[in-house]
């Protein structure tokens, strides 16, 4: 038998074809009829079988004693879980209870949906994720400009014709924050149209080895090149008038900054020359259909922020942002951005501080590089347990010894995890879910991060056992726990609607947002665009390239961008006291 999918292991949400002979996996291949990837696949989506099999996958509850793990029934877990918890946050607060989120929760809908419900019933502010160590600055220089960390501009790189990428190497990464089977052949695709690819990386990467120039720039100084681009842009009059200039605030602050940062002033840190980087702007705002494109390289350093910020700026003043051939806005069928609009988690900025050094939050959640400090530090509020849903931090973030070191010293720590990890080998209960294969799947995240507008369901493979809930169902089991163990209306209120979704379950809820959604029935009869149709369509359905959405897709009050957010623009300031010292922190990282 044959068996339509995608795959779930990382962002480039390629097609599959699975072989099968009842329980037995016979080949995996790339699906040439889905709408999105059309046959691409890489080496990791063999792995789906690997992991399916795994022998060393958990297939239930483990508790740790001493240095043995013995099963225990899902009741009795999920009952010392929420005792444990429950007496922790009592006797020492309820941030004294972190949760840690790992990637493959971002490739899950069901654990996306419930988390916010599960967050709600943890009622912890000590939260972290992987986000903070991946793509955090992008996402807060979104909601800065456009209202929402969800709003990124993606890369129309199927119609551009220069593609400049800047820290990211997306040759074998297939796109990040760019859903993009295929990446070799989409950038053949732009050289074989008499386009070309500038790679700017401190390393010869795969993707530079491929581009038509490859420029090596000094690790951590991106900024200043970025700004001595805007420097150049507004001095030779290469800022491009257009309609945005209707829906844009805040221009006139740009330009006084950039004056500030003329290439013979910044050409020598960077490591690129003058005559090179005035060549490169040129190029870049003189070509209708470019993209400037920043990935980890720019995320993952002191400057972050700034770099993203600076970047979705320069393709704005270039009339590259919103326009065929540039960076452009998604608009999927279920629109993740409305979802979690409805959730009040738009973004959120310095609403709270770690603890320890005073470090902001964003959309509730603290950078993972304060989580050491939080566990070793006594006084009010002090992290005493842990949970982790798909994650393994001692491996994926700071200072992992550290971290191992202080997870043995924890009261308590429970994992939602498959297996038993670098991580999850310090938990006292881990709680294992079903298999990718063994659970449906639709990419709530990545349609919204797509090079093309599409939508695609994928039914499970295989039934999960009847002994193994979905993760999804273990959240809100722990969750409701936690809840009968408290008093008052609130405990009331979060038990009713964590036992109501438990009951109505995820997928009929994805198909409510379908309904509800762009192309569902209530919005688009034309269209009717319903679960039904989606089941019956299982290589997916094309919706069509990305189209121009400014102002209406803005989420800020006025629907405007604003072009010069304070906190970004005073953070300049840093960048410069740094270069004017002469100890401009080079190669630093996001701490």
């Amino acid at each position: 038998m044959t068996h339509y999918r995608t795959c779930s292991l990382c962002e480039a949400n390629c097609g599959l074809e699975i072989e099968h002979d009842g329980q037995e996996i016979l080949s995996i291949r790339g699906n040439p009829q889905d709408v999105l990837s059309q046959g691409y696949l890489c080496p990791k989506a063999t792995a789906l079988k690997d992991l399916h099999n795994d022998p060393d996958r958990l297939r239930q509850p483990m508790r740790r004693v001493g240095d043995e793990w013995v099963p225990v029934s899902w009741e009795e877990a999920l009952e010392e879980a929420a005792t444990r918890l429950h007496q922790i946050q009592e006797e020492h607060g309820r941030d004294a209870v972190a949760l840690y989120l790992g990637n493959p929760n971002v490739h899950n809908y069901a654990n996306l949906l419930a988390m916010t419900f599960f967050h709600e019933a943890l009622d912890s502010g000590s939260r972290f994720a992987a986000t903070s160590v991946d793509q955090l600055p992008s996402m807060f220089a979104a909601f800065q400009m456009f209202g929402h960390q969800l709003l990124l501009p993606i890369p129309d790189i199927d119609h551009t014709d220069l593609m400049i990428i800047v820290g990211g190497n997306p040759v074998v990464s297939n796109g990040s924050i760019m859903t993009a089977p295929n990446m070799r052949g989409r950038l053949k695709a732009i050289q074989k149209r008499g386009g070309s690819v500038v790679v700017i990386d401190p390393r010869r990467t795969e993707t530079a080895q491929r581009a038509d120039e490859h420029l090596w720039i000094r690790p951590g100084s991106d900024a200043l090149l970025f700004l001595s681009m805007l420097h150049i842009l507004f001095a030779e009059d290469l800022v491009a008038p257009g309609t945005w200039t209707s829906y844009t605030v805040g221009i006139e602050a740009i330009e006084a900054i950039a004056r500030r940062f003329p290439p013979e002033r910044i050409a020598d840190i960077v490591g690129i020359s003058t005559d090179t980087i005035r060549r490169l702007t040129r190029t870049y705002a003189q070509t209708p259909r470019a993209v400037l494109y920043g990935r980890m390289g720019v995320c993952a350093q002191a400057y972050g922020g700034l770099n993203a910020w600076l970047i979705n700026v320069i393709n704005l003043v270039t009339g590259h942002l919103d326009q065929r051939g540039g960076v452009m806005f998604t608009q999927p069928a279920i629109d993740l951005l409305v979802i979690a609009s409805m959730l009040g988690e738009t973004g959120q900025f310095a609403s709270r501080r770690s603890r320890v050094r005073g470090l902001p939050e964003f959309s509730g959640e603290l950078p993972a590089a304060v989580l050491n400090e939080e566990m070793e530090t006594p006084g009010e509020g002090q992290i005493r347990a842990l949970m982790t849903v798909a994650g393994n931090p001692v491996l994926s973030t700071p200072n992992g010894q550290r971290l191992a070191q202080n997870l043995e010293k924890l009261d308590f720590i429970v994992a939602l995890d498959p297996c038993i990890t670098a991580t999850t080998r310090h938990a006292h209960l881990i709680f294992p879910p079903p298999s990718p294969l063994e659970r449906d799947h639709f990419a709530l995240v990545f349609h919204a991060l797509a090079v093309r507008n599409t939508i695609k369901y994928d039914e499970p493979l295989f039934p999960a056992s009847s002994e193994t809930p979905h993760d999804w169902e273990t959240l809100l089991a722990l969750g409701l726990r936690l809840n009968q163990k408290r008093k008052g209306w609130r405990a009331r209120w979060q038990s009713f609607q964590l036992g109501f979704l438990r009951r109505f379950g995820m997928r009929r809820i994805l198909t409510v947002l379908l309904w509800i959604g762009r192309h569902g029935p209530l919005r688009n009869w034309k269209s009717r665009l319903t679960m039904r149709r989606l089941r019956k369509n299982s290589h997916g359905i094309d919706l069509g390239p990305l189209q121009p959405c400014l102002p209406q897709r803005l989420f800020t009050s006025d629907k405007k961008i604003h072009v010069a957010p304070d906190v970004l623009v005073n953070d300049v300031d840093r960048l410069e006291q740094d270069l004017e010292r002469g100890d401009f922190v080079l190669g630093s990282t996001l701490l």
